[in-house]
């Protein structure tokens, strides 16, 4: 206990003490934690979007301390930082994906202090880190929530265009307080972070994670999302995965109503479905099939004894789940092995 209290004390004063050295541009860009008096069961580290700051996680933080995680969400390196900046005089974003990754690593290692079972997660970019730490140290981490992560664009003409040209970007649109643009160099770090973890996923372990997309989002490619999330399910049977429907309207950056989110409450309902279940994909879809022969969710969980297994927020997930899809592909994979077993015995 006395461990800690001090290491919580000391993390608070020191990134506290360091930040107000630094100009910034606005206190939401500090990093934000939430403590519990006493070390929790879960601890969810989270890494905000590319050029912006901790206080896109400030809304999931609260929900999920109050569900009695502890919370971390640090300031990324060279993020936030006041200054007269534009394409004579970009932010100062590193170059050098190293920098990132071992950014991660010095977190997890704080986060494994204060709960015994680490939840980690980003948006965007920060989810992108996230990503290549579930493989990296898979037997560390219980979860991982990974918010649109960035790897590729949404068009390959932008991806051409980011593996190879040097230029300023500019957002058409500031929801928060970030970086008004950034160079196509920074944002290559986080694109060989994304290329590497790609190859990785396809041979390596993978911790769970919960693949998070919206329809709607323009930055992203989302099909990349549910080929990452297919080769991750492959070896990691705890892996789910959800698509925001274009009628949500729900935008890359997902997380804060301020950045155009108007089912931010949704949003954090599902992620604590997920880190609080303990339900295989392979388990969600059986519940989905089942729900299509107009069972309620608590009848089917019942009958399938998984009472036990599910968060008391997992109807909400179901909402989302495309259970007509599900019921659909069963159905035919079930008539093709029909076909199979008869051409057989014929």
């Amino acid at each position: 206990m006395a461990d800690y209290l001090t290491l919580k004390n000391v993390l608070k004063s020191k990134i506290s003490a360091r930040e107000s050295e630094l100009s910034l541009i606005d206190n939401l860009c500090r990093s934000y934690f939430l403590f519990h008096s006493e070390p929790t069961e879960k601890v969810c580290l989270f890494f905000h979007g590319f050029t912006a700051g901790p206080y896109q996680f400030i809304p999931m933080a609260e929900t999920l301390h109050k569900a009695g995680c502890n919370v971390l969400v640090p300031l990324l390196p060279m993020h936030g930082l006041a200054g007269q900046w534009g394409p004579g005089n970009p932010p100062p974003l590193a170059e050098d994906p190293r920098i990132y990754l071992k950014f991660g690593l010095q977190w997890l290692k704080i986060a494994q202090r204060m709960g015994s079972k680490v939840i980690i997660g980003g948006l965007s970019g920060g989810a992108t880190l996230a990503t290549w730490l579930a493989m990296e140290k898979a037997a560390d981490i219980y979860r991982a929530l990974l918010f649109a992560p960035y790897f590729s664009a949404s068009s390959k003409v932008i991806d051409l265009f980011v593996r190879h040209i040097d230029t300023y970007f500019e957002w058409e649109k500031l929801m928060g307080p970030s970086y008004p643009g950034f160079e196509i160099s920074a944002l290559r770090a986080v694109l060989r972070i994304a290329k590497y973890n790609f190859k990785r996923v396809k041979k390596s372990p993978i911790a769970p994670i919960f693949m998070i997309s919206s329809e709607s989002d323009r930055a992203v490619n989302n099909y990349d999302h549910h080929r990452f999330f297919e080769a991750a399910l492959d070896h990691q049977p705890y892996c789910w995965y959800n698509s925001f429907d274009r009628v949500l309207d729900i935008p890359h950056t997902m997380m804060t109503e301020a950045e155009g989110n108007r089912f931010t409450n949704l949003l954090n309902v599902i992620t604590k479905a997920y880190i609080e279940s303990n339900l295989t994909w392979e388990e969600v879809e059986e519940i989905a099939y089942r729900m299509t022969k107009r069972r309620t969710f608590n009848s089917v969980v019942a009958d399938l004894g998984w009472q036990d297994k599910v968060s008391r927020d997992m109807p909400a997930m179901m909402t989302l789940v495309d259970k007509w899809d599900i019921a659909v592909k069963r159905e035919l994979k079930g008539r093709k092995g029909w076909r199979r077993h008869r051409r057989r015995n014929d």
